[in-house]
């Protein structure tokens, strides 16, 4: 895996840069670097202080302006800063850019998700997806990377074997993710065997934006052990478990969160991880609803599935958390999804309440594909009434 050093004896102190984009709101543009900064401290680091800017699009050479630019560097200068972190994808001559006018180490959002997912990957097969993301998102980076090295060394005398190395680093890049995808190929295989060898039980997975509670659910419906924590991409690795509601059992399965701008290299590596989701039957949607942008998480989750070719599936919305809420709030909530008509249930994965309301729905779901699956006589599957 590519070493990415994030980390010093101190956390690294950063600043967060965002833009206002046209159709958002300050309140917006707020709440979007108050999540990067999560996953500053999720990566390791101290989010300091951040800076925004109203604009129609990014400068194609700084991201921010001229003045804005000089706000940032004028900020550095006096605070110690380690980084700066811009909240969306820079262009390769964006980051050579900003690293010869600030002076410090310049991140992206894309690049501090991959060193999350870095951090997090536990298994070959993740690790293995990481790896493949990181270097697809490095390969066109690497002029850049050169030529600020040549700047370093005086330029004068190292831009012919400066290029050669361009061309050799390129070359060994490429050698590597192609060799990376053909060990996710023969992953993916052995992936889809698994899948096929569980035979017609009816598959059930959970998803819902980084942090929503996914794993802590899945912990209590499947009593299984699953890693759930409060930092962003607590899960990478899919954990499928056998469990049973009332007298039918099913399949059901945690898998990665999705986020805003999530990066499209991780999308295509973790294409196995995101199959679990393609051939689920049912999909429990876990929404964080104490979140005050959770509307905007079920939005981006949504977006997602339509991406990944899951956006048909039945769904259950699982509005989990609510033991922070207050009556009225709650009273909102249900009033506002119960006008959309959506099947949804309101429940708190750590107290448990809503958890029987939650199985009866998923009965239901699951009751329905089951019969279709075995052609048998309805007594055989009662109603859920009478059995939770």
């Amino acid at each position: 895996m590519i070493e990415n050093k994030l980390f010093h004896k101190q956390p690294e102190r950063a600043v967060l840069v965002g833009l206002i984009k046209p159709g958002e709101t300050k309140e917006q543009a707020l709440e979007y670097l108050n999540e990067l900064a999560f996953l500053v401290e999720t990566a390791g680091g101290e989010p300091v202080h951040y800076f925004y800017q109203r604009t129609e699009k990014p400068h194609p050479k700084t991201f921010v302006g001229k003045g804005k630019l000089e706000e940032i560097k004028e900020f550095i200068r006096n605070n110690k800063i380690d980084t700066v972190v811009f909240d969306d994808e820079l262009t390769p001559s964006q980051q050579f850019q900003l690293e010869k006018e600030l002076g410090v180490k310049i991140l992206d959002r894309t690049t501090l998700i991959l060193d999350i997912f870095a951090q997090r990957a536990q298994t070959a097969h993740a690790k293995t997806q990481v790896e493949l993301a990181q270097y697809e998102y490095l390969l066109p980076r690497l002029k850049g990377m050169w030529t600020h090295l040549e700047r370093q060394r005086g330029g004068i005398g190292m831009r012919g074997p400066g290029e050669r190395e361009i061309e050799t680093d390129r070359r060994i890049v490429q050698k590597r993710i192609s060799d990376l995808k053909k060990k996710l190929a023969k992953i993916d295989k052995q992936k889809k065997t698994q899948r096929s060898n569980r035979g017609k039980l009816v598959r059930v997975a959970l998803v819902g934006y980084t942090n929503a509670g996914k794993s802590t659910l899945m912990n209590v419906l499947a009593k299984a052990n699953v890693f759930a924590e409060n930092k962003l991409f607590a899960t990478l690795d899919t954990k499928v478990d056998k469990i049973q509601v009332g007298n039918i059992s099913f399949l059901i399965s945690d898998t990665v969160g999705f986020i805003r701008k999530l990066p499209t290299q991780l999308v295509e590596s973790f294409k196995s991880t995101l199959d679990e989701i393609r051939e689920a039957d049912v999909l429990l949607h876990v929404v964080d609803v104490s979140h005050p942008d959770f509307r905007d998480h079920i939005k981006t989750v949504k977006e997602t599935l339509l991406e990944i070719g899951a956006g048909d599936k039945p769904v259950i919305t699982v509005l989990n958390k609510t033991d922070v809420l207050d009556e009225e709030q709650k009273r909102k909530i249900i009033n506002e999804f119960s006008a959309d008509n959506r099947n949804f249930v309101m429940i708190s994965a750590i107290t448990k309440e809503g958890l029987d309301e939650l199985k009866r729905k998923l009965y239901r779901e699951v009751r329905k594909i089951h019969v279709k699956r075995y052609p048998v006589n309805d007594f055989l599957y009662p109603d859920i009434e009478n059995l939770i």
